[in-house]
């Protein structure tokens, strides 16, 4: 499993914007074969962060590659966020309780 971590923060002017566009990434990733989930929360502070998990580096290539999204990151660097981090994880192991 790939886990990619995104965090960010917005520029308040861009809010609107940023969520049309957001919304439409978020129904394009879940199209992705290889998509398990995408999830977005927002600290007290204004820090967004959006975890999204994919079964195989490829899909994650495949979803990174998309026409849309590479144009939505464009929009991201131009206007939408004064800073964000990308994080590609790896998954070394998994935990959860109840065990499944």
């Amino acid at each position: 499993m790939i886990v990619v971590v995104f965090r960010s923060r917005l520029n308040p002017e861009h809010q609107a914007e940023y969520q049309q566009w957001a919304n439409r990434m978020s129904m394009l990733a879940k199209g992705i074969p290889g998509h398990l989930s995408h999830k977005g929360f927002t600290a007290q502070d204004g820090e967004r962060v959006t975890i999204v998990e994919f079964a195989t580096e490829q899909a994650m290539r495949t979803w990174a590659t998309h026409p849309e999204h590479v144009a939505a990151k464009k929009m991201g660097r131009g206007s939408f966020f004064s800073e964000y981090s990308v994080k590609i994880c790896h998954l070394q192991r998994e935990s959860t309780f109840p065990p499944t």
